[in-house]
C-alpha cells in the first residue's frame, strides 16, 4: 500500500490546488458583480453638472442633462452592431446653454445613412460622461481625411471639431434624429468571466481526481498480476 501513498498525495494536493483556484475565482466573481452593480447605479443616478476640472477616474459614467444646440460637423467612428452590420457612431459638437462646447456621441447610424444630412439645432440630451478605451495595438490609425475613425480618441476628436476634450454619450436626445439610435454606456462591455474560470478549475479538479484514481487502480492491477 505504501507505493500508492505518493500518487494519492500528488492527486489530492493537485486537486486541492485546483479547487482553491476555483474558490478564488468565485470570490472574484462576487467582487466583480459588486463593481458592476456600483457602475450601473452610477450610470442611472441623478444628473450632475458638467465638471470644470476633468478627472476621468472620478467622473467616468457621471450622468448629465444638457440643454443647448447640436452644431454642424461630425466625426464618424466605424463600429458594428449585431444583426445590423457595419455603421458609424456619430460624434458632433454640442454647445451648451452655459456656453461650453463639448463632444456628443449621438449614437449609431447604418452605413447607408452615413451621408444623410444630420439634424442640428436646439436639443435636450440625457447621457453620461465617458472616456472610452477603444484603441489597442491592432486598431488602425484614423483616416481623418475620409472621416473614418476607428477609435473615439477624445483629444483628436476635440481638436477636429474644436471642442473641449469632454465626451457625453447620449442616452436620449430630444428631438430625436430618426436615423440615429443611441448607444448608451452600460456594463455589457466590461468582461466578467470569473464564473467560466471557476467552472474550468473545478472541472480540472474532477478530472485530476479521476486520473489519479485510474492511475492507482492500474498500478494496483499491475501489482496483482
Amino acid at each position: 500500500m505504501t507505493r500508492f501513498i505518493a500518487p494519492l498525495l500528488f492527486g489530492l494536493i493537485g486537486a486541492g490546488i485546483l479547487v482553491w483556484l476555483g474558490i478564488w475565482q468565485m470570490q472574484r466573481l462576487e467582487w466583480k458583480q459588486g463593481v458592476l452593480a456600483e457602475i450601473e447605479a452610477r450610470i442611472s443616478g441623478e444628473p450632475e453638472p458638467l465638471p470644470v476640472m476633468i478627472s476621468p477616474e472620478e467622473q467616468r459614467y457621471q450622468p448629465v442633462e444638457l440643454s443647448g444646440e447640436i452644431l454642424p460637423g461630425e466625426v464618424r467612428v466605424l463600429v458594428s452592431q449585431k444583426q445590423i452590420g457595419a455603421g458609424y457612431r456619430i460624434v458632433s459638437p454640442f454647445h451648451t446653454e452655459d456656453d461650453r462646447l463639448i463632444l456628443l456621441d449621438r449614437g449609431f447610424t447604418r452605413d447607408e445613412f452615413k451621408d444623410t444630412p444630420r439634424r442640428t439645432g436646439p436639443a435636450e440630451v440625457q447621457g453620461n460622461l465617458h472616456w472610452p478605451d477603444d484603441r489597442n495595438s491592432a486598431t488602425p490609425e484614423n483616416d481623418v481625411a475620409a472621416n473614418i475613425w476607428f477609435a473615439r480618441d477624445i483629444g483628436a476628436m476635440a481638436e477636429e471639431l474644436g471642442t473641449e476634450p469632454l465626451l457625453v454619450i447620449a442616452r436620449a436626445t430630444d428631438p430625436k434624429d430618426p436615423e440615429i439610435d443611441p448607444l448608451p454606456v452600460d456594463t455589457s462591455g466590461i468582461p466578467n468571466d470569473h464564473l467560466q474560470y471557476a467552472i474550468t478549475w473545478f472541472s480540472l479538479a474532477v478530472v485530476w481526481l479521476i486520473m489519479t484514481a485510474y492511475y492507482i487502480a492500474r498500478q494496483r492491477k499491475t501489482g496483482e498480476t
